[in-house]
């Protein structure tokens, strides 16, 4: 790799940078048919203990909001500094194992859910993983 800009990349992102274009919302809300809605978070970044409070409060606000599905971005793990830590678990230690484990031993959360999606969380391919929320009675 080189440590030059090409001018073309230099005038991509001055472009860029001049333009008042925004970037797509990561954790976006999207209307599907009947006012059903889906919402979406993305929880890369966060400490295994920012990621559970934030899922708490992101799952009670879809819950209280009529949100059915939440989309829940853990990443997969490939690249976390965790496993080559031999003093920490592998398998979970990451976001991807860790915080469908957090919410399924949360009775207060599992009282608005209806479904976690496991399969999801146990497949190598995936970094995601869905949840189906209760409606409000």
């Amino acid at each position: 790799m080189t440590d030059k800009l090409s001018d073309k990349d230099k005038k991509d992102w001055e472009n860029f940078i001049n333009s008042s274009e925004r970037l797509e919302n990561k954790d976006k809300n999207i209307k599907i048919k009947n006012n059903i809605f889906e919402r979406s978070i993305d929880l890369h970044g966060y400490t295994l203990n920012e990621a559970n409070i934030k899922i708490s409060e992101f799952i009670e606000n879809c819950y209280l909001n009529g949100v059915k599905k939440i989309n829940i971005i853990t990443g997969k793990g490939l690249r976390s500094k965790n496993l080559e830590d031999p003093y920490q678990s592998k398998d979970l230690s990451i976001l991807k194992y860790s915080v469908p484990e957090f919410i399924k031993n949360n009775p207060e959360l599992m009282k608005k859910i209806v479904l976690i999606d496991f399969e999801s969380v146990n497949s190598p391919s995936k970094g995601n993983f869905d949840i189906i929320l209760k409606s409000i009675k």
